[in-house]
């Protein structure tokens, strides 16, 4: 029986939920196969942007770019709303200082990869998602060191490193998105290239699931051994997930943001920086790393699940 993409795309779900049940056997049964695999995350990821980002149309950016009352609403929630949910959750739930730094560090970042994807699933508008990429890393980039003295001392001074971060996003988001714009270009020349683009379009599906089996398989064995900081940290991670939509959909209404930039505000806003920022919190000495990256993981799999929970919900939020 032969699959078209539209039936593929309306199984996304069911097919996600198998991704994260096969990569946690893989993890928790065979952990040397899960841990192999955690090379190749970062190809997974590239692969799945480039998938998402051949069927973008790029020719309409310019117009995203303009829409400044989009842009002020997504700097708001992101780097205002989003920090004080923050601030108020990190109160409400004491925690020692490398687990704070992991919370910090992952809900403190939008995210710049997936959340493109997530947002096309949700029904939002991904051009814009596309368009705010390069803003919302810039501006991540010059608050998470003001954050992060905020919320935990002028000790962290010296502990993160911007390095693997700038690398993560030159090859998570710009590599891509130049292969996609040459492939674009391609494909309004030449038949091969307009067929190719069209093959493109299903890469992202299949690719979700494999970046999801690898992240679950490679990491959740940190999460297995530090299991006592992980239970402090899930009330945080379920409960921003339920807070952060309804703080969004207030903004939205605050700018009179259509459905489609709506969504997609609520997609910014609930959607961390977790795969990207994991390299960054690996980069920390000692046990700051093992146990940072394992509250960064665990934070992965509760937005992995209520992503799947938002692509039926948002578009509800948002008439």
């Amino acid at each position: 029986m032969k699959i078209t993409r539209n039936q593929l795309e309306n199984q996304h779900i069911w097919i996600y939920a198998i991704a994260l049940l096969i990569g946690g056997a893989v993890g928790l049964l065979s952990p040397g196969a899960g841990s192999s695999l955690d090379a190749a995350i970062s190809p997974l990821i590239a692969i799945l942007m480039y998938g998402m980002f051949t069927q973008i149309p790029f020719l309409k950016l310019r117009e995203a770019l303009s829409n400044l009352r989009f842009m002020m609403a997504l700097l708001i929630a992101n780097f205002i709303a989003v920090p004080v949910i923050v601030w108020v959750l990190i109160t409400l739930f004491p925690l020692t200082p490398p687990v704070l730094l992991g919370v910090c560090l992952v809900l403190l970042t939008p995210c710049i990869d997936y959340v493109i994807v997530f947002t096309q699933l949700g029904k939002g508008d991904e051009k814009l998602m596309l368009a705010s990429t390069p803003v919302l890393f810039v501006v991540q980039m010059i608050l998470l060191p003001v954050y992060l003295w905020l919320f935990i001392g002028g000790n962290m001074e010296g502990i993160v490193r911007v390095g693997p971060f700038l690398d993560a996003f030159l090859f998570l988001i710009v590599v891509p998105l130049i292969m996609a714009l040459l492939t674009q270009v391609w494909a309004g020349r030449k038949t091969a290239g307009a067929r190719f683009l069209d093959w493109t379009a299903w890469l992202p599906v299949p690719f979700m699931a494999f970046v999801l089996i690898v992240v679950v398989a490679s990491q959740i064995g940190k999460v297995y051994s530090d299991l006592d900081a992980i239970v402090r940290v899930i009330p945080i991670y379920a409960l921003y997930l339920v807070i952060s939509p309804i703080i969004s959909r207030f903004i939205a209404a605050l700018f009179k943001l259509d459905t489609g930039e709506g969504r997609a505000l609520i997609f910014s806003a609930g959607t961390r920086n977790s795969l990207v920022v994991l390299p960054l919190a690996l980069a920390l000495p000692g046990d700051w790393a093992r146990l940072a990256a394992a509250v960064i993981v665990t934070q992965t799999i509760v937005e992995l699940v209520g992503e799947l929970v938002y692509i039926k919900v948002v578009p509800r939020l948002m008439k």
